[in-house]
C-alpha cells in the first residue's frame, strides 16, 4: 500500500472517514460507499464509517466492505440505537462511538427548566422535543434520579449518564463536548466508572418511572471495557 500524504491535515492518511448523514442528494448509498472503498484501498484512509446510518444502510455498506463504525445519537434519553443499530454494530465487529451521550446538556448537573427561555433564538433546542414539556419535566426527573448513584461513586451526573452509555455491549466510545475546563470536570470521571447491575437496575427504574424517553432501558450485561 503506497503512502498518500494528506497535505492540509499534515497526516499520511486519515485513520478515521465517516458519513456524518445519509446522502440526500439521489445518490446511492453503493456508490458513495464504494469511493470510500476506493480511498481505503489507495492507502488515504485507513478505516471507515458512519453516522446517523440505520441498519438497512448499514447492511447495505457491508455488502460492499466492512463498515468500521457507526457513530449514532445514544443517552438515558434517546436510547433508540440500543434496540437496533447497537445490537447490528456488536454482531458485526463494528465500532460504535455514540453522541450526545448527556443529551445536548440535559443530562448535566446544572441544568435546569429556566435555562430553556435563556437559550437565543436561533438554538435548536428551543424547537426541540426533548427540551419541550410535558417532555422536559420528565427528562429533568430523570436526571436528578442519578444524584444517588453519582454522590455514591463521589462522581457527577454527568459522568453518571456517559457512563450508562459506555456499559452497552457493543458500545466502545462516546463523543462529549465541553465549553470551559469545569465542564470537562464534569464528566471526565465517565472513563473510569463502572456501573454496577444494581446502577443499572436502579437507572431502568427511574426511567420506567418518570417516563422519560424512548428505547430500552437496560443493557442486558455489563460492558467490560
Amino acid at each position: 500500500m503506497r503512502s498518500v500524504a494528506t497535505p492540509a491535515l499534515g497526516v499520511e492518511r486519515i485513520d478515521l472517514y465517516q458519513f456524518h448523514w445519509p446522502d440526500e442528494s439521489g445518490t446511492a448509498i453503493e456508490d458513495s460507499w464504494a469511493e470510500v472503498t476506493r480511498l481505503v484501498d489507495e492507502g488515504k484512509v485507513r478505516a471507515a464509517g458512519v453516522s446517523n446510518f440505520t441498519t438497512d444502510l448499514l447492511e447495505r455498506c457491508e455488502s460492499i466492505r466492512h463498515v468500521d463504525s457507526l457513530q449514532p445519537p445514544f443517552s438515558l434519553i434517546r436510547r433508540d440505537a440500543a434496540a437496533r443499530e447497537i445490537p447490528w454494530c456488536a454482531k458485526h465487529k463494528t465500532g460504535v462511538i455514540c453522541y450526545s451521550p448527556m443529551q445536548s446538556g440535559l443530562l448535566t448537573d446544572t441544568f435546569s427548566a429556566s435555562r430553556v427561555a435563556e437559550f437565543d433564538e436561533d438554538d435548536w433546542r428551543r424547537r426541540a422535543p426533548e427540551f419541550l414539556e410535558p417532555n422536559l419535566t420528565r427528562n429533568l426527573a430523570l436526571r436528578d434520579s442519578l444524584r444517588l448513584i453519582a454522590r455514591k461513586y463521589r462522581s457527577t451526573v454527568s459522568a453518571v449518564a456517559v457512563a450508562w452509555t459506555l456499559a452497552w455491549p457493543g458500545v466502545n466510545g462516546a463523543i462529549v463536548g465541553a465549553r470551559s475546563p469545569e465542564q470537562v470536570d464534569g464528566w471526565i470521571d465517565a472513563a473510569s466508572l463502572q456501573l454496577n447491575a444494581s446502577d443499572l437496575d436502579e437507572i431502568a427504574l427511574a426511567i420506567e418511572r418518570t417516563g422519560a424517553g424512548a428505547g430500552p432501558v437496560r443493557p442486558s450485561t455489563v460492558f467490560a471495557r
